[in-house]
């Protein structure tokens, strides 16, 4: 199993709730926003093309840290330290 580097970033998705996430690494945040902007377009484009009836998808940016807050490295949800806005909220900046 490949080592995960504090600090490495992944975007996750799950694109009908309930259901299971899949990740991809990313290596910004910017990266990330965009990645997540593609998703939610592809599932929206497939709801009105008739591809699947509805959805309920949700994602977004993990970072992986020293302490997970149980005391062992792990992801945890990751926010923008100057703002404290997710990546949902968080816009790049030109």
């Amino acid at each position: 199993m490949e080592q995960v580097k504090i600090g490495a970033l992944r975007v996750w998705h799950i694109p009908q709730i309930p259901g299971k996430p899949f990740h991809v690494a990313v290596d910004t945040p910017r990266e990330a926003k965009k990645l997540l902007s593609v998703l939610a377009d592809y599932d929206l484009f497939q709801l009105e093309h008739n591809i699947k009836p509805d959805y309920c998808n949700v994602g977004g940016l993990e970072v992986y840290e020293q302490d997970d807050g149980e005391g062992a490295p792990g992801w945890c949800e990751w926010f923008d330290e100057e703002t404290g806005y997710d990546i949902g909220e968080w816009e790049p900046e030109e």
